[in-house]
């Protein structure tokens, strides 16, 4: 499969996947292409539906050696494009990266001050290396409820570390998503990663909506469990529904992938996706939402076309990166299976070396937001860090 696209590979990690549907097959495949011996630590993307006791088990027998560290998906992005079955094992080498793991759990109940004593300490017993740049990845359970907090304690507690990530997801089954760290499966938990790296690196952000002006505004909402009953002083599906030009019951998940609703903070436009209707009435959403919070309705752009243009990545001596890693939401995904636009969107990740996944939400800046792309771009030579 490696030799299939070999020239296309980056040359800073190693990328190993395997689409057999048994698992212990499956990560014993994958294994096989991570050196041991010269590996500082593992991503590893697990498809939805595999047995992740069965993966445990292998990866402590054939990886023990190398801290294992990822979540479940909602879809792999490999060096082929988009995915829904591949078990994936990035490995970052000893040459350029260096890593610190910090496992918080449990995270519901969030603590906002357990977690920023837990990060402070976990910084300062990392020492830093001379000429090294750090930045920091977060996976975070996607039924928790908690990432908008937490994405916001760990901005502000690690200030000058950029924060990059994604809710880890379970396909659309929307049950039960998991973190690995250190070999061990578990939900309810987060993982922080602090990465140490002699690579330039630069991040990015994007997503293909434009606000169209019509405003909403949330006037009765659960904030805890995300939920929305009332919209403009009506109920929320039924005034939703005639916004976007169609019936309550023709809403799907299609549709709300179509029309997200976008709030704006700093001047900028972050999208507030509908994960779903409850009782034909209430709208269940994957990102905070409050009462008084004004929204306005997102109107698209062209998928390939914002995809190509903000994948143009060049550093300061005109090269491209050595790869992106990609957090990319679900809905992002549905709406481009909705509009066949898979090949071509595939197409796009392979040119600009991606690899990834698909999220439940994507951390940056100090936001939880959705249906957003969500990248870190490392280049060959290290330079000014760009974040």
């Amino acid at each position: 499969m490696r030799d299939e696209i070999e020239s296309g590979l980056p040359r800073h990690v190693a990328v190993s996947w395997s689409n057999m549907p048994d698992p212990e097959h499956a990560a014993r495949e994958a294994a096989q292409g991570i050196r041991t011996h010269d590996t500082c630590f593992v991503l590893a993307l697990i498809p939805p539906g595999h047995d992740t006791d069965v993966l445990a088990r292998v990866f402590a027998e054939v990886l023990d050696s190398v801290p294992m560290f990822g979540c479940t998906t909602a879809g792999q992005i490999t060096p082929n494009g988009y995915e829904a079955d591949a078990l994936m094992l990035i490995g970052f080498g000893r040459d350029h990266f260096r890593c610190a793991s910090t496992l918080i759990a449990p995270l519901k109940p969030l603590s906002i001050t357990g977690i920023s004593d837990t990060m402070t300490r976990a910084n300062a017993k990392f020492p830093r290396t001379a000429g090294w740049n750090r930045l920091a990845l977060v996976f975070a359970d996607g039924l928790s409820k908690q990432e908008d907090l937490l994405a916001s304690v760990l901005e502000s507690v690690l200030e000058d570390i950029p924060v990059f990530g994604g809710s880890a997801a379970d396909g659309m089954v929307f049950e039960r998503t998991l973190i690995l760290h250190n070999g061990r499966f578990q939900d309810n938990a987060a993982l922080v990663l602090l990465i140490e790296t002699d690579l330039h690196f630069e991040g990015l952000s994007f997503d293909h909506f434009l606000p169209d002006g019509n405003e909403l505004v949330v006037t009765e909402a659960n904030t805890e469990e995300r939920l929305v009953t009332e919209i403009n002083g009506a109920p929320a599906a039924k005034e939703y529904a005639r916004l976007v030009g169609c019936a309550v019951e023709d809403l799907t998940p299609q549709v709300f992938a179509e029309n997200p609703m976008l709030v704006c903070h700093k001047q900028n436009h972050y999208i507030r996706a509908i994960h779903g209707l409850i009782d034909q009435n209430t709208l269940s959403f994957l990102a905070a939402i409050d009462d008084g919070l004004v929204m306005v309705l997102g109107r698209g752009k062209g998928v390939i076309e914002t995809l190509e243009t903000e994948l143009d990545l060049l550093d300061a001596a005109g090269q491209r990166p050595d790869f992106i890693l990609g957090f990319d939401c679900v809905l992002r995904k549905l709406e481009v299976d909705q509009k066949q636009l898979g090949d071509q969107v595939s197409d796009v990740f392979r040119r600009r070396r991606v690899l990834g996944f698909n999220t439940y939400g994507e951390q940056h800046c100090g936001l939880h937001m959705n249906q957003t792309f969500v990248g870190v771009a490392f280049y060959d030579r290290k330079r000014s860090r760009m974040f």
